[in-house]
């Protein structure tokens, strides 16, 4: 239980949370910058580390806008930050009180203006064991530990105690720190004892709000409440001894932050946006606007009131909107929004707190832009009473006239956009009016042909709406109808068959020369005086012609219906109609030819080879006929065997199976294996029947059990057909034309081969390099030279000289020659060390044979010659009257020296 009377607690306790709100709504005087105190008392600790906070002063700005900055005196030993919180700027001692209190100034950065407080810092007082009660201001309010048994054990507190809470006003100016409640305990007045809180605001974040003298039992707030952030705080209050026993159970303490107004209202958005059809009547909603206030909203700080400020523009009245100033609905409140004239308007939205207290609550504002949307009050209206045109005759999909109109409408809007119909004049419906989609405008078309000759002008009304229907109350004015007045223009038209095709029956076989019908076209231009003439497009067979002039159909060739070009008994003919216009125009026309058969021809056997074997049994060939006539000119049909020649109906038999098929079997037991070509009737069932003897080709081979031809050998190996025949020739002439130019073809690139290699310069002839010893005869190309003009003319017997032309231009010399032992043939190449060894012999037991240093003559030609000097050959004195014409009948080879000494003298 407290110490003081449970009622007169209580009541003290409300009577001074209430004094202390009542004293917080009350207004305040008016507000001086400065700092809250002109003289701060503090108690430093014995010893304080670099960097603890000592204590805070308080300025109070008034609302400045501009920023402070503070200053102490002792630099050395104390910092202050901005915030006016003092810290320790080194470690410091316990020293005594200080002569002079430390001097704390501010400045304004901005006006440069100061003020100065002073700061008594005091020691920590000494605790006595026993100590004294401290002494407490009268009004202060006390919240006391309820009491306990003699034994110290805790007593169990009333659930229904309830301690009531602190109301603390937000944004207090201080000073701070600023005492809020006294909490004590009965064993204080004994023995030495110590509080402290706990909980949200003071040893939990955020810590340092709350604070408690941990011996008097001052609790105190640190700085400014914010009930936006944080409604109430939660603390939990402690007593102990000086050796950490707990006396008291701890109590709860509630602090509730009491709201000022101190948020303005926010618009969610700061412009609004909203629409509203033009012709709406009055009380027509628009939209809503919302303003958010983070005061109490159960306070008249929170509560909002709404109001418009301004209306832009103020046409067609100045108060064309109303807004409800509670739920910021937006309606109308006049008549006449026209969009064509006023499109938007822009409206000035206000929100005030204090329930719209224009004196003390705080408003904010936001924009409402209101877009009046359209209808359609405006009916389209055409730009002229009539629009002209012209069309030429025939022409389709033609743009005639363009239908223009205006409309107030908003553009490219169902209201807008334009649709056309035609009212009148266009009974046969050909023309239609379809709207363009970028311009709005009405495009006149003919969609059927038109004929000059049936209407020369036509007269269209027109009627012009909206997508939509006109609005209730408005009707569509005279200017919504026109009058479209469209001349046809004649040109000259195609001529026309009719009927077309034209379809005539005639049998077939007719005979050249023949009539077949009258088959003329029409002009459709009847205003103009022109001719038709007549020619033949197509014709496959070549059967028939026209008449240029008259368009009559004759024949000019036997009609057959047979033909390949008669499909189902249908020959088709086109013919081309051609006017005399400035400009000619033709026209086709088909003339359908329904050929009726007659029996023109005869039937054949079908089919025209088969097999059988050489025993009657089994033995059958199921035959019918071919006949290119129809019913009742073709079957059904006859089959007989004719009497000549006799072994036909002696070796086979034909039985008729029905009126298109007939059974060939062999009549005797035994027929010889061979081709056989088996004559038949057949004659058809005409009105006069037409007969025919068909071949058919029966291929007689052994059988096997099974009734099957054992021959390897086909029907159609017997003999070729001319076509295969012919076949089989042009291949073979093909192959040799092939092989003959193969040969021609490597004759020539012999040739040209020969050509290359005599076309290279003797110089560059690697076989003129090779040179072989020991031969003294020339070849076939040096038979005329005198190789006498070699000798030497003192070793010539005179009787032994033989005249030029007797003497073998390669014969040797007549004078005596060194002999030289006999060599043998050249050996094998495997012998050759053998050959080698031989001649050294043969050199070394020659007497006649030089030293064994000398160079070893092979062949010896003599010495000295009768010929000159062959440098004479490039002299004009020596070689002048020579002709050297013939060299170039020596070849190639002596073509050069030709060209130099058989040329002219240039």
């Amino acid at each position: 239980m407290f110490s003081l009377h449970e009622g007169s607690g209580l009541l003290l306790l409300l009577l001074l949370a209430g004094l202390q709100g009542a004293a917080e709504a009350r207004g305040a005087p008016p507000c001086s910058p400065g700092f809250s105190e002109d003289l701060y008392t503090v108690v430093v600790p014995d010893i304080t580390e670099k960097g603890w906070p000592l204590f805070n002063v308080k300025f109070v700005s008034c609302g400045r806008g501009g920023l402070v900055r503070f200053e102490c005196s002792n630099p050395s030993d104390f910092r202050i930050e901005d915030n006016g919180v003092v810290y320790a700027a080194r470690t410091l001692q316990r020293t005594p009180a200080p002569a002079s209190p430390l001097l704390i100034k501010a400045v304004d950065t901005t006006t440069q203006q100061q003020w100065v407080t002073q700061v008594k810092m005091m020691p920590p007082t000494q605790v006595q064991e026993l100590a004294v009660p401290p002494v407490m201001s009268k009004n202060f309010k006390e919240i006391v530990f309820p009491s306990q048994n003699a034994d110290s054990t805790l007593k169990r507190i009333k659930r229904d105690w309830v301690i009531p809470p602190i109301n603390v006003p937000e944004n207090s100016r201080g000073g701070f720190p600023q005492e809020l409640v006294r909490i004590r305990s009965d064993h204080d007045k004994n023995r030495s004892l110590r509080y402290s809180v706990t909980g949200p605001g003071a040893d939990q974040p955020p810590t340092g709000i709350f604070t408690i003298n941990p011996i008097s039992g001052e609790l105190s707030v640190n700085k400014p409440l914010d009930r936006e952030h944080i409604p109430s705080f939660h603390l939990r209050a402690h007593a102990v001894d000086l050796n950490g026993n707990q006396v008291e159970n701890p109590i709860d303490i509630v602090i509730n932050v009491i709201d000022m107004n101190d948020n303005r209202p926010e618009f969610t958005h700061q412009i609004w946006n909203g629409t509203v059809p033009e012709g709406s009547k009055p009380g027509t909603f628009v939209m809503t606007v919302t303003s958010i206030d983070k005061d109490d909203p159960k306070s008249t700080n929170g509560i909002l009131r709404y109001k418009i400020l301004s209306q832009n523009p103020e046409s067609p009245s100045p108060n064309m909107f109303t807004i409800n100033n509670k739920t910021g609905g937006i309606i109308t409140v006049a008549a006449g929004l026209d969009r064509e004239k006023v499109p938007q308007y822009t409206l000035i939205i206000q929100a005030t707190d204090m329930e719209g207290n224009p004196m003390y609550g705080l408003s904010n504002t936001a924009t409402a832009v209101i877009r009046v949307t359209d209808i359609n009050d405006n009916p389209p209206e055409f730009t002229a009473e009539t629009f002209y045109g012209e069309v030429p005759e025939n022409a389709v999909n033609v743009i005639v006239a363009n239908l223009t109109v205006t409309d107030k409408d908003q553009p490219n809007t169902p209201a807008w956009n334009a649709v056309y119909k035609i009212t009148g004049g266009d009974p046969t419906g050909r023309f239609s009016v379809p709207t363009d989609p970028n311009t709005n405008v009405g495009l006149v078309t003919v969609v059927k042909p038109i004929d000059y000759e049936i209407n020369r002008q036509y007269v269209l009304t027109v009627e012009a709406r909206n997508e939509v229907s006109l609005a209730r109350g408005i009707h569509p004015p005279k200017q919504s109808t026109a009058t479209v007045s469209i001349k046809v223009m004649d040109v000259n038209e195609s001529p026309y068959f009719d009927p077309n095709p034209k379809l005539i029956r005639l049998e077939e076989g007719m005979l050249p020369e023949s009539t077949l019908t009258m088959f003329t076209a029409q002009d459709p231009d009847r205003h103009m005086l022109q001719t038709i003439r007549y020619s033949k497009l197509s014709d496959l067979a070549n059967w028939l012609r026209i008449d240029p002039g008259t368009g009559r159909i004759s024949t000019i060739a036997i009609l057959d219906r047979e033909s390949p070009y008669v499909k189902n008994s249908l020959y088709n003919a086109t013919f081309l109609a051609t006017d005399n216009g400035k400009i000619p125009a033709s026209g086709t026309g088909t003339l359908q030819i329904y050929l009726v058969d007659i029996n023109d021809n005869a039937p054949k056997v079908y089919p025209h080879e088969a097999e059988i074997c050489e025993k009657p049994e089994p033995n059958a060939i199921n035959i019918t006929a071919l006949d290119g006539d129809l019913n009742p000119n073709a079957g059904p049909f006859a089959f007989e065997l004719p009497h000549r020649p006799q072994d036909v109906k002696r070796n086979w038999t034909l039985t008729r199976l029905n009126g298109d098929y007939a059974q060939m079997s062999l009549k005797i037991g035994f027929l010889e294996s061979g081709i056989y070509e088996v004559p038949i009737i057949i004659t058809d069932s005409g009105n006069l029947p037409m007969s025919n003897t068909s071949y058919l080709r029966i291929k007689v081979c052994q059988c096997d059990m099974n009734g099957d031809c054992t021959d390897q050998q086909h029907i159609m190996a017997t003999g070729l057909g001319t076509g295969a025949i012919i076949s089989i020739l042009l291949c073979i002439i093909i192959l040799l034309i092939l092989v003959l130019m193969f040969v021609v073809w490597m004759k020539r690139r012999d040739k040209e081969r020969q050509a290359k290699q005599l076309l290279i310069d003797p110089e560059d002839d690697v076989r003129d390099n090779i040179l072989k010893y020991d031969e003294e005869g020339g070849g076939e190309e040096d038979q005329d030279y005198d190789l006498s003009q070699l000798q030497q003319p003192d070793t010539l017997e005179p009787d032994a000289i033989k005249p030029v032309g007797i003497r073998r231009l390669d014969e040797r010399p007549l004078h005596p020659e060194p002999q030289y032992p006999m060599r043998s043939a050249a050996p094998h190449p495997g012998d050759i060390g053998d050959f080698i060894n031989e001649g050294l012999k043969a050199a070394d037991n020659d007497p006649t044979a030089p030293p064994y240093d000398s160079l070893l003559v092979f062949d010896y030609e003599g010495s000295g010659s009768t010929a000159g000097s062959l440098s004479s050959l490039n002299s004009s004195s020596s070689g002048g009257d020579q002709d050297y014409d013939y060299l170039n009948d020596w070849g190639p080879r002596f073509r050069k020296l030709a060209d130099m000494y058989g040329g002219s003298d240039d």
